[in-house]
């Protein structure tokens, strides 16, 4: 089998580009990232200023060096701008396994094609150009949409972290686990493929 050794690389769909996340997304993550519904299950202050939206940026692009993580900027191809954020982390080379997460999006993209096919890019490049054995997610136990969301792709849940990561507001968050193995991206990869011919919740 080739190398497993994801890096820095655009994906392009019909809605969204995925673009390696840069200083220069500042601007538009701060716009995107403006409304608070966003960021109670993210383990990150909100990105209400320029200058936390940089101070975010700063921190995947270190994760980014020493090779724990890719980073996104989620630009939306009609209007040209970065509407969000997602990344490939705790990337496992040796076993040919990572995760998809730190995913968020601003409330206009919600309930649109924009979610669902940044899942299909990602996935079709973890599975099919790295040729991944496992792809996972982990989500707040509170947060049951984003449990329902993964469950209808076909992602498996595995269990559930104690008291996984402290939050910004001080909670201490239980973290579900989720996963997509090689066996089944074929179904999940079906399922997503009609999710955008039929979009919605």
């Amino acid at each position: 089998m080739s190398v497993f050794d994801p890096q820095p690389v655009t994906l392009t769909g019909d809605h969204v580009a995925l673009v390696p996340l840069a200083p220069a997304h500042a601007g538009d993550l701060c716009r995107a990232g403006s409304d608070p519904r966003i960021w109670p299950y993210i383990s990150c202050d909100p990105l209400t200023t320029v200058a936390r939206a940089e101070t975010y940026i700063a921190g995947a692009l270190d994760a980014a060096r020493d090779g724990s993580e890719v980073p996104f900027a989620i630009v939306h191809r009609a209007g040209g701008a970065a509407v969000g954020s997602t990344r490939y982390l705790a990337i496992r080379r040796p076993h040919r396994s990572l995760e998809i997460g730190w995913t968020w999006l601003g409330p206009d993209h919600w309930r649109t094609p924009v979610n669902t096919e940044c899942k299909l890019l990602l996935l079709t490049h973890a599975f099919e150009t790295h040729g991944a054995l496992r792809v996972e997610f982990k989500t707040d136990a509170r947060n049951q949409r984003s449990q329902n969301a993964l469950a209808r792709i076909g992602a498996q849940r595995e269990g559930v972290l104690r008291q996984h990561i402290l939050m910004p507001d001080g909670h201490r968050r239980d973290s579900v686990y989720y996963s997509i193995i090689d066996r089944e991206w074929p179904a999940v990869q079906a399922a997503l493929r009609a999710k955008l011919r039929t979009p919605g919740p």
